[in-house]
């Protein structure tokens, strides 16, 4: 997450996709090539600081939020109980690897004053889904038509809010190579935490927030993406001004689990298996049983997993649609000691209060990395109706 913060930012999303060893694939001619290096991260969202935030420790307890209401099902003609979902809260960093769908156009630049792609009408956010006529699934796809359609032109199709249109784009000849002028991404991997884990199903919920392109900041749209066990390094500690983050390496190439949607409550899927959590599940805690007070979150800052810290909930949403569901603030002396507050890397980091899980850590205000933002659990959860109900079944 881009925490080389340009200075006037207040609020990141906390999750860190750094220092795991990554990079992005580009086209190598028509598409310019753009790398992220070892240290590159998902940047989710930065936003302002809300001007009435103050410190917690002067209000009564507990702060900040964001209600929506349960969604036990009533009619007119009668009510019926649902079962309350029993969850494992997690709190333990894991890898996460996603293909996009299609590619992503990151930027548009000009060469000798020409670009092709802004020629044709093709801007930053759009996704390319086909050129040539053909389905494109990574950015050497995207070259290699290009290329093959260079002189007559080549026919790309691409998504805009929602909406499919096609051009004719016509990429320069530029000392003796095609150029389109745009960067694309069709990959990105990082570090989030796992946030909760249902048993009888096999989904898991986590980050509690979309993964979005560092350079747009707009969620990648998702073809594929993976699970994966990661071994955390030495984190980079928070201070005020400058958000920490997990830093860490994928421990193998193979995968613990299937991400089948990135959205706007997180990253959801299957797992292959269990997670290593030794937590007994919890009762889910409905938006509307959660309480401006004290909680606990579990999170892990080492490799010697998940540990419970204190926190304090204040200004509870009532229901409007928002970055933030309630406000969260650290005040375990031993968390604040070790990482400084929140670190980017902990979004999804489960919320536990009256022994329900009620919500998910997701974002930390720059000027005071002890304070942050968190989503409802049950928000997150309504995510898990259309998956698949194991790995297994769904490979």
């Amino acid at each position: 997450m881009c925490c080389f913060l340009k200075k006037f930012a207040a609020v990141l999303a906390a999750a860190a996709f750094a220092a795991v060893g990554l990079s992005d694939r580009f086209a190598h001619m028509p598409v310019q090539r753009d790398e992220i290096g070892t240290r590159g991260l998902f940047t989710v969202s930065v936003r302002p600081c809300d001007k009435d935030i103050k410190p917690l420790a002067d209000k009564p307890a507990g702060d900040r939020g964001h209600i929506f209401f349960s969604s036990i099902p009533v009619t007119a003609a009668e009510s019926r109980l649902v079962k309350r979902p029993m969850l494992i809260p997690c709190g333990e960093a894991f890898g996460i690897k996603m293909i996009t769908e299609g590619v992503l156009v990151v930027d548009l630049q000009q060469t000798m004053g020409k670009c092709a792609a802004k020629d044709c009408g093709i801007e930053k956010g759009d996704v390319i889904l086909r050129a040539g006529g053909e389905k494109i699934g990574c950015s050497d796809d995207l070259d290699r038509m290009i290329n093959k359609h260079a002189k007559d032109g080549c026919r790309i199709t691409y998504r805009r809010e929602g909406k499919e249109n096609t051009v004719t784009l016509y990429p320069d000849l530029i000392g003796g190579e095609y150029r389109a002028g745009m960067w694309v991404r069709d990959s990105s991997a990082g570090i989030g935490t796992m946030t909760f884990y249902e048993q009888s199903t096999g989904c898991f919920g986590g980050l509690g927030h979309p993964i979005c392109d560092a350079d747009i900041k707009t969620p990648l749209p998702l073809s594929k993406g993976r699970t994966g066990e990661i071994r955390l390094n030495k984190p980079v500690r928070s201070t005020k001004g400058s958000p920490g983050w997990l830093t860490g390496d994928f421990v193998s190439s193979s995968g613990t689990g299937i991400i089948y949607k990135n959205c706007d409550s997180g990253v959801f899927g299957t797992l292959y298996s269990p997670p290593k959590s030794q937590n007994q599940p919890i009762p889910l805690g409905y938006s509307s049983e959660i309480e401006e007070g004290d909680a606990e979150i579990y999170t892990s800052i080492t490799n010697e997993g998940a540990k419970k810290y204190k926190v304090r909930i204040s200004n509870i949403s009532s229901g409007k649609k928002g970055e933030k569901d309630f406000d969260i603030q650290v005040t375990d002396p031993a968390l604040i000691s070790s990482a400084g507050g929140i670190l980017q890397g902990m979004s999804g980091s489960p919320v536990i209060q009256n022994g329900k899980l009620v919500g998910a850590v997701t974002h930390v205000l720059v000027d005071d990395p002890t304070c942050g933002y968190g989503i409802f659990a049950e928000k997150m959860y309504n995510e898990l109706s259309d998956l698949p109900k194991t790995a297994e079944n769904a490979a």
